[in-house]
């Protein structure tokens, strides 16, 4: 269930889960993509980049998981709704709109 209290979004990919972007999962980023936070508006979102930061938001359930496990949870049909769902969490962690 979402609890947007405490950060968290439901998404539906290979099961129910849940998005999370805490301090942990905001440092993966940085490094993955090697830009600060405050500047990953502006930088090209591409398939990569949308694997990452999703990567990143499911690692409070599962610390093992990796980039190509999320990868393939998410077919290109389905990629404008993890979107949405990535921006949903982000705005949750921030409390700021994207």
């Amino acid at each position: 269930m979402t609890n947007k209290r405490r950060g968290f979004i439901d998404i539906e990919l290979d099961r129910p889960r849940q998005l999370r972007y805490t301090l942990n999962a905001f440092a993966e980023i940085e490094e993955r993509l090697g830009v600060p936070l405050a500047e990953l508006g502006n930088i090209k979102l591409g398939m990569k980049t949308v694997r990452t930061i999703l990567w990143a938001g499911l690692l409070h359930e599962d610390i093992s998981i990796t980039e190509e496990e999320v990868g393939d949870m998410v077919g290109f049909e389905k990629l404008e709704y993890v979107q949405r769902k990535i921006a949903e969490a982000f705005e949750v962690a921030t409390g700021k709109k994207e």
